[in-house]
């Protein structure tokens, strides 16, 4: 998928650009496939704003992705390769030869017609699902298994991919998009490829109304706030935070503090951090 600019006939079509989904499947998407998504939009049960930034937005339909890709040693034919509202990567309708069908994070390079496999000893090839102790070293992959059978956790956006660079033992060495790299047990499951649809990351919304349509509200930085507002607030003109460090509006530190936890279990399979 490609980015598409607009002359500047409006003052927000000046900086606007959309993504082309002239590659995209003219179809609906698949019904059996489709439930109703009732997003909290940043609310609680009582229907009190807990989190800032979030309300609004186009209503949406979830797809059922299948993230485990358990159906082993059937043929899928890719249907159709769609657009899927609640994430940034494309999905593509797969139809197995016992007549069930469902959806897939859709890798670069695999076109409508084309064959994919999941199962231990399938081919390397674009869209295939296998264990990462089958897989040569070098490849890319996605949609990466943290615990056997559980499904793909890991590498499931847009434009990213992890890389295997090392086997060792029961474990299986990736770099992952964040540059992290980390032990994978050798049966968790990965996906050949790299995630479609890189050029996401191009867009410009152009418009603050365009921001409302995807379910993000304003948000106001804190120096521009009254003091009861916010710690950095206050002051005459442009202030300085005035404070040692940054703080969040309810005065715990921010900006740039690390908030993973000095004692994860996960820190043992972590070689370097990100």
């Amino acid at each position: 998928m490609g980015i598409k600019v607009y002359k500047p006939y409006t003052a927000s079509n000046r900086t606007r650009s959309v993504l082309d989904f002239s590659s995209l499947s003219k179809i609906k998407p698949e019904k059996s496939l489709l439930v109703a998504n009732q997003r909290s939009k940043g609310r609680n049960n009582q229907g009190r704003i807990t989190t800032r930034h979030k309300g609004g937005g186009h209503k949406r339909r979830y797809r059922l992705i299948d993230f485990k890709r358990n159906k082993q040693d059937i043929r899928g034919q890719v249907l159709s390769i769609e657009y899927d509202p609640n994430r940034n990567a494309n999905i593509s309708l797969i139809s197995y030869t016992d007549g069930e069908k469902r959806y897939i994070l859709h890798p670069e390079k695999l076109k409508v017609g084309d064959f994919v496999y999941s199962g231990k000893n399938v081919d390397i090839n674009i869209g295939n699902s296998l264990a990462l102790e089958n897989i040569p070293l070098g490849t890319e992959v996605h949609n990466v298994e943290l615990f056997p059978g559980k499904g793909g956790q890991l590498i499931r956006s847009a434009g990213t991919s992890a890389k295997i660079i090392a086997k060792e033992n029961n474990y299986v060495v990736l770099r992952l998009s964040s540059k992290e790299i980390r032990l994978f047990k050798k049966e968790c499951f990965a996906t050949i490829g790299k995630i479609s649809n890189s050029d996401f990351y191009n867009v410009v919304l152009g418009k603050a109304g365009r921001s409302r349509w995807v379910g993000k509200r304003p948000t106001v930085r804190g120096s521009v706030m009254n003091p009861v507002d916010h710690p950095h607030g206050g002051g005459e003109g442009r202030c300085p935070i005035g404070k040692p460090q940054p703080r969040t509006p309810w005065g715990k530190p921010a900006l740039g503090v690390k908030t993973r936890k000095k004692r994860k279990k996960s820190d043992l399979f972590i070689i370097r951090s990100r």
